[in-house]
């Protein structure tokens, strides 16, 4: 149950004129909820109230919602989640509202003189009989003038407010919209509630829909219609498609909008007739069937168009490289590493070397940074200006470390313009590179790979190197199964194990896994029983609260104590299939930050506490500060004060207020999605049948090939093995391969 509070605002402290954000002095009426320590009884002294209150002043009466907390230093203080204000009613409180500043020209003294004027009546002479100020002994024409306007344009403000939290509108939702329509948002949101789904962030078709079934919108309106289908390709967007069959999608819309498939289909042609929607038929298809078409939202129909178009181009100009023997470049490589090449990876740098543009995919262990390797050497030794990028930080930094040359993140290469809203590098700005080496494709989303590859020069070389068998990326798309499956380009699929000449049991397993193997690596009952010589152990855990302890166990003993791993938190990695629960990624980092940084003061925020020396991820891209999805960092400094903190990210160090919380989790563990394109010297995989929604055959593939040097499961062996069986990871519906085959060559 939450806590309530309703009585007068007395003093506004800080008001954030961006957000509306408050700290204020407030006089209780009455109190209601949960008792809490040091929480103010009824009628007590002022407290401090704080949270997002458009649109009101001192003097009036708040009703609020929330939950009492308590400061460090300022004690108990309301933190508000709704509120509804009234004007005040009393003398006292109506000479405050007005002496408050609300209302230019009129002051203090001359709210005293108003309200000893007219008392209780002032609001309504305000607003109706505004002529009688003139009487008030100081007012002149002029004033009275201003005076009526300025009041009409607060009360105008004050109704919009009520009027939006009178349809369920938070009070940082209203701020948004005041902001982006101003004196229309009321007007807008009666008329075009769905417009403001498309145009506010942070309010989506859900609220929208809401506002607009209590205005009285009919279910099958085209209005709702109309946003109801691109929220619902937005949504399947999340779920990684770029594109959806059309019958399908009357259905699943139909069902989402609770209407008659007929009214979706008729809307569906409308959209694409205004370019709001892209459809495609069949291609080669005499009498497709009805709703066999797949629809788009147009932004992912020219993000794939824009990869189709740079492969035929890529495809079709001639080298720009020296000349250059590929089979006496391939022999020189050989002398140079001191070792011979497998026929697939020489098969591999010769395409590279022949071909403007080809892919090379492969699994662990099979060579892959052999072949780079070999690759940057030929390339330098023949001055030719060659970059490495890949997905992440991480990434980047192995591909730099593994092979030599300098490597960057994808975002870094193109050089993201934040005031543009878009890359440096583009089709008219091409990168100034002869050869470019991308790793960890299969993390590349449709819309960052149609980026990428409008930024490389016409006569440049493109090598994508990716392990199909990962999971897909984070974003809409499947580019690199794609770009493959439309054997536009040369691909080399090495299936060759090297690392280790096949005896490291992470890259053997692997591959097992791959393969459907559901035979287990060395399985011990308990954590002193793990072979210490092995790079793969299976741990049993009997259920989750007995995963978390092994886990812990793991962290805190056997790995900085057997395995000699002096620093845990940077050396151990924890990779959970799922957030929530005992084993999620949310109770794992509460735990192992108790137990690896317990002490020192710490930093209360909404996801928790931040201490000195916490591991953190980066949950969005954040261009001003040049921090991505997915980079990790540790915390140098927390200002307990402030309400801020210090970060250092590679080596650069980062400020964040109190603002930016939002973009920091604590990293100790983090799933096995927000893993990809890492690899650490230790990684401990929970795994367990509750996990059973996410448990696939590539969540584990992947979660296992981060480890460098050792990976611990613990777990169920009923859990592994629903894994490997499980290959149906989700279909993902694009329209690249099409585009793709019918591209002229």
């Amino acid at each position: 149950m939450a806590d309530s509070l309703t009585g007068v605002l007395e003093r506004i402290i800080f008001l954030n004129e961006e957000n509306h954000y408050t700290i204020a002095e407030f006089r209780p009426e009455s109190v209601s909820g949960k008792a809490t320590a040091g929480k103010p009884s009824a009628r007590e002294e002022l407290v401090t109230i704080t949270g997002a209150l458009p649109g009101v002043e001192c003097g009036e009466t708040l009703h609020l919602t929330g939950e009492w907390m308590r400061h460090a230093q300022h004690g108990a203080q309301f933190k508000i989640t709704t509120f509804k204000s009234e004007l005040p009613a009393g003398v006292h409180g109506i000479r405050r509202y007005l002496g408050s500043g609300l209302v230019p020209g009129i002051g203090r003294v001359y709210a005293n003189k108003i309200v000893d004027a007219f008392g209780t009546d002032t609001f309504r002479v305000l607003s109706e009989e505004s002529g009688r100020l003139r009487h008030v002994e100081g007012i002149g024409p002029k004033r009275a003038k201003a005076i009526k306007a300025a009041w009409d344009e607060k009360r105008a403000e004050r109704e919009l407010y009520i009027f939006l939290q009178t349809y369920g509108v938070t009070s940082g939702q209203c701020v948004k919209l005041v902001k982006h329509f101003g004196a229309q948002a009321k007007t807008v949101l009666e008329t075009e509630p769905y417009r403001v789904a498309r145009e506010i962030d942070g309010i989506g078709f859900k609220t929208a829909d809401r506002i607009a079934i209590n205005l009285g919108f009919a279910n099958d309106a085209p209005p709702r219609l109309d946003a109801g289908l691109i929220y619902a390709l937005e949504t399947l967007q999340e779920e990684g498609h770029t594109a959806f069959r059309e019958a399908d999608l009357i259905e699943h819309s139909a069902a989402q909008l609770q209407t008659e498939t007929k009214f979706v289909e008729a809307r569906i042609a409308a959209l694409v007739e205004t370019k709001s929607l892209v459809r495609h038929r069949p291609a080669g298809v005499e009498n497709p069937l009805p709703g066999s078409a797949l629809v788009q939202l147009p932004h992912n129909d020219r993000a794939e168009q824009k990869i189709s178009a740079a492969v035929r181009r890529l495809t079709r100009v001639a080298s720009g490289l020296p000349p250059i023997k590929a089979d006496a470049a391939v022999a020189w490589a050989e002398k140079k590493a001191g070792f011979t090449l497998h026929e697939l990876q020489r098969t591999a740098l010769r395409a590279a070397l022949t071909h403007k543009f080809s892919i090379l995919t492969g699994g662990p262990g099979t060579g892959k940074t052999t072949i780079l390797r070999a690759l940057v050497e030929i390339l330098k030794a023949k001055k030719v200006r060659v970059h490495l990028a890949a997905p992440t930080g991480r990434a980047a930094q192995r591909l730099a470390e593994t092979t030599g040359g300098f490597a960057s993140t994808i975002h870094r290469l193109l050089k993201f313009d934040a005031t543009g809203g878009g890359f440096t590098a583009n089709d008219a700005a091409p990168l100034a590179t002869d050869f470019l080496v991308v790793d960890e494709v299969s993390m590349l989303d449709t819309r960052l790979a149609a980026a990428l590859l409008q930024a490389v020069p016409s006569k440049a070389h493109l090598v994508l190197v990716g392990d199909t068998d990962q999971l897909p990326s984070v974003g809409a798309g499947n580019v690199l199964k794609d770009l493959i499956a439309a054997e536009r380009v040369p691909v080399t699929r090495l299936s060759v194990i090297y690392r280790q000449q096949g005896q490291s049991a992470i890259v053997t397993t692997a591959h097992a896994i791959n393969s459907g193997d559901t035979s287990l690596p060395g399985v011990f009952p308990e954590v002193a029983a793990a072979q210490g010589w092995s790079d793969l152990n299976f741990i049993t855990a009997t259920d989750a609260e007995d995963c978390v302890r092994k886990v812990l166990q793991l962290v805190t003993g056997f790995i900085p104590q057997k395995l000699k791993w002096p620093d845990p938190i940077a050396d151990v990695q924890v990779l959970a299939p799922m957030h929530k629960g005992v084993a999620g990624v949310s109770n794992l980092n509460t735990q192992l930050q108790a137990a690896l940084n317990g002490h020192g003061r710490g930093l209360r925020t909404g996801a928790g506490e931040f201490r000195p020396g916490d591991k953190v991820i980066q949950l969005r891209n954040n261009y001003d500060k040049n921090l991505f999805n997915g980079d990790i960092g540790s915390i140098t400094a927390v200002h307990a004060e402030a309400s801020t903190l210090d970060a250092d990210f590679d080596g650069t160090s980062h400020h964040f207020t109190r603002g930016e919380f939002g973009d920091l989790a604590l990293a100790y563990a983090i799933s096995i999605h927000k893993s990809q394109g890492s690899e650490y010297p230790v990684v401990i995989v929970p795994l367990l049948k509750a996990h059973f929604m996410m448990l696939q055959r590539n969540l584990l593939y992947t979660a296992i090939t981060r480890g460098r040097k050792n990976v611990f499961i613990v777990g169920e062996p009923a859990a592994y093995a629903m894994a490997v069986r499980n290959s149906e990871s989700k279909q993902r519906i694009t329209h690249l391969r099409e585009k793709l085959a019918t591209a002229s060559g």
